[in-house]
């Protein structure tokens, strides 16, 4: 990955290309608005400079209060580090042939996708140089978060699994042990787990979990193995579990993770479980996220010198989406950076709030206390 190595300092980078907005899987063409749109509220709110024009971008645009760096695809070899030669090769020929299925009938493919996903990797591998060579403290790729993708098949459309690969770059460049994976998104991050399970490489994941729900893991049985036992944490919600629930289990969350002491951490900040979304049973709020991503920046801080790097994940509601990014932005560059008035209309109207429902309140509670107790067995040293 290359980048400008005498550009100004930036706290905080977004990574962003143009080939983000083009189509995506049919069954989605609403969904990948969000990119665009929230690139333009970004500019809106004067996070990244209101002139930023990503078909005509510079390398790097450091005018704004979080700069834009532009990045180059990830290479077959590059891929390879993570995923099966050979399954690099069918995603080529499915890329060429422009049709047919990648899985069961879940991931379709269309011509230009293996661009798009080495693309969405190579950003977040972008993202992963910034942070170790301390060109900057924080960087948010929205393409990444890739957390379905398997060693040698797709899933949940997802590809390449570029969370794992930004793990392998920090290992093998930067001699990095101890990387903690912090994911959000309303589905379980399979991918990621399987392909870390052995290692002693902290995967944390809080989502919807019902036994039928996609992809049907991440049960508080799966703890890891082999030199990974131990170093796996997951937080399965039920259906319609609302920001006080969810949040406690956050608080969890960031309890394993502080405990493990990283050098740096990963997070999926996946939207998908807003109660607008319908890809999703979870029924948070934008004030869920604002907790997340504030929460997140300060342990940062506090636990590795600011090294985070956020990759988007889910969110299927782009006017959803576009706040919650705007808002995790925010949070990272320094909420000040965005008046008071437009930082308050990012959020969910109060009076549209979900209820709590008793029988998610009193599962969550039951599922809680149990996950107590599989983070006081996990040895995290």
């Amino acid at each position: 990955m290359m980048y400008n190595p005498l550009a100004p300092v930036s706290d905080t980078a977004v990574i962003y290309h143009e080939v983000f907005n083009e189509r995506g899987f049919s069954r989605l063409t609403r969904s990948w608005e969000r990119y665009r749109v929230a690139l333009l509220k970004f500019r809106e709110l004067a996070l990244i400079d209101s002139n930023y024009d990503p078909a005509n971008p510079p390398e790097i645009n450091s005018s704004g209060r979080v700069s834009v760096y532009h990045p180059v695809q990830a290479t077959i070899e590059e891929l390879s580090i993570v995923h099966d030669p050979a399954y690099i090769q069918f995603v080529i020929e499915m890329d060429e042939k422009g049709e047919g299925m990648f899985d069961r009938n879940d991931t379709p493919a269309w011509r230009g996708i293996y661009r798009r996903a080495a693309m969405a990797v190579g950003a977040t591998l972008l993202g992963a140089d910034l942070i170790a060579t301390d060109r900057v403290k924080h960087v948010f790729n929205p393409a990444g978060g890739l957390h379905h993708a398997q060693y040698d098949r797709a899933s949940g459309f997802c590809l390449f699994n570029d969370i794992v690969m930004a793990v392998r770059r920090w290992q093998k460049q930067y001699g990095f042990e101890r990387i903690a994976i912090l994911d959000v998104d309303g589905h379980h991050g399979d991918g990621t787990q399987n392909l870390l399970y052995h290692e002693p490489i902290l995967t944390v994941s809080l989502h919807m979990y019902d036994g039928r729900f996609f992809p049907r893991t991440g049960t508080l049985e799966e703890r890891g193995s082999g030199k990974g036992e131990g170093y796996c944490l997951n937080l399965p919600f039920p259906r319609f579990t609302t920001d006080a629930e969810y949040l406690k289990g956050f608080d969890l969350a960031l309890e394993a993770v502080e405990r493990y002491r990283p050098q740096a951490i990963i997070l999926q900040y996946g939207a998908d479980g807003h109660y607008t979304d319908r890809m999703s049973g979870l029924k948070l709020s934008t004030r869920a996220y604002e907790y997340v991503a504030e929460q997140t920046h300060a342990l940062a801080h506090r636990a590795c010198n600011g090294r985070l790097l956020v990759v988007g994940g889910g969110g299927y509601e782009p006017e959803v989406v576009e706040r919650c990014w705007a808002i995790l932005l925010a949070q990272l560059a320094g909420q000040k950076t965005v008046s008071a008035a437009a930082y308050t209309a990012l959020h969910d109207p109060l009076t549209d709030m979900p209820q709590p429902n008793p029988d998610s309140i009193a599962q969550s509670s039951q599922m809680l206390s149990l996950a107590k107790d599989v983070l006081d067995s996990m040895n995290l040293r």
